[in-house]
């Protein structure tokens, strides 16, 4: 399984061509979205149209949200890494959200969810 980082999906409703081609083919994977990432959308949203364009790329994926002992496995991780690395809280709950699921999370977040090592990310296209 593959769940999407908040970056990939926003390369593909903003049209970027090759993360659009990668979800295409990717027709046959079992691809999902953090919940929290899904929140993220939303709050990226300046118009009715915008949100409308969100709710309709959801519908092709499962939201999967934090367990309990994932989200204390985020913390833990955050408290290590928030002062060192910068790790977001957001980006710890995504990660912890992934590592439950056992999914790769398909992201250009290196930086952040680098310091996570149980965590398998992949970069899906070219930038």
């Amino acid at each position: 399984m593959i769940l999407l980082d908040t970056d990939t999906m926003i390369d593909y409703l903003r049209g970027f061509e090759p993360a659009k081609e990668w979800l295409e083919s990717a027709r046959e994977q079992e691809l999902g979205l953090p919940g929290l990432v899904v929140m993220e959308l939303y709050q990226g949203c300046q118009n009715s149209r915008e949100q409308n364009a969100v709710e309709k790329s959801l519908s092709r994926f499962s939201i999967y949200w934090a367990e309990p002992e994932q989200c204390e496995f985020a913390l833990k991780r955050f408290a290590a890494y928030h002062l060192s690395h910068q790790l977001g809280l957001l980006d710890a709950l995504i990660a912890a959200t992934a590592i439950g699921v056992n999914a790769e999370l398909a992201t250009f977040n290196k930086k952040h969810y680098g310091v996570i090592k149980e965590l398998k990310t992949i970069q899906p296209y070219k930038r």
